[in-house]
């Protein structure tokens, strides 16, 4: 598991997860989140590892969305769902998951954040999903759903039609994010101490209860499948990614 770019670190009852691009902010490849189910897979019968923490290398961000040239040599559709079958393993673990936010938090790396258990932020960090600006492409229903859980129906709104990026201050008046600090670190050693202290079997009937209420209130409608087939195989997205990786601004349809 421990690569490069997805590094996995382990100590009693913690294992930690570091996103290692940070000349690319840590963007996502599809390795990357290959990596992440595959720990998630060996985490869901770990009874030994009561917390799970993940965080962002460089300082600049926790992850700022997918790496796009990803996009060109497979089916988008497809990838998107593999994605989501990733979130949907990572919100279903019975361990407690954070995420520990240092800077731009976009995208997948949105996606990521919002599947976690808890959010710790450092004051310059930012969150959306600005791609209706960018790549022209659309979220799962499911995703959307668990952004308004998080954030708030009106925020999430803003974020994805505006494309405006929300700050850790606004993030945490919402109750996006439980706390905004200047020394991560040391917020996530008082965090992650006292849930080692707590009780696992409360823990773990609480992220059951959580897991299912989310499972009838974020159901992705059953015209979801068909409505991303023609977002991913339609001309804006085929120009952002083009944009994207030309370094230009895309010229979106009408």
């Amino acid at each position: 598991m421990i690569t490069e770019e997805l590094q996995v670190h382990r100590r009693d009852g913690v294992v930690e997860v570091v996103f290692n691009r940070p000349e690319r902010r840590n963007a996502f490849t599809a390795a990357m989140y290959a990596g992440m189910r595959e720990l998630c897979d060996e985490l869901r019968d770990d009874t030994g590892v009561r917390v799970l923490v993940l965080r962002g290398a460089g300082g600049k961000a926790f992850a700022a969305g997918n790496e796009i040239s990803d996009f060109l040599d497979r089916d988008a559709v497809t990838y998107e769902e593999s994605i989501r079958e990733l979130l949907v393993a990572l919100f279903e673990l019975p361990q407690v998951t954070i995420a520990a936010v240092d800077g731009a938090c976009v995208g997948g790396g949105l996606a990521v954040a919002t599947h976690c258990d808890l959010r710790i932020a450092t004051p310059h960090s930012r969150f959306g999903y600005p791609i209706a600006r960018t790549l022209g492409n659309a979220l799962s229903a499911s995703i959307v759903y668990r952004c308004a859980s998080v954030f708030g129906e009106s925020l999430t709104r803003e974020m994805l039609l505006t494309s405006r990026l929300t700050t850790a201050d606004r993030a945490y008046a919402v109750g996006a994010v439980m706390s905004v600090v200047e020394d991560l670190d040391a917020e996530l050693t008082t965090v992650v101490d006292g849930l080692l202290a707590a009780s696992g079997v409360t823990m773990r009937a609480t992220k059951a209860q959580l897991t299912a209420r989310a499972a009838l209130l974020e159901a992705e409608p059953e015209s979801d499948a068909a409505l991303l087939a023609a977002v991913y195989h339609g001309p804006d997205f085929a120009e952002g990614v083009r944009a994207f990786l030309a370094k230009q601004k895309p010229a979106f349809g009408r």
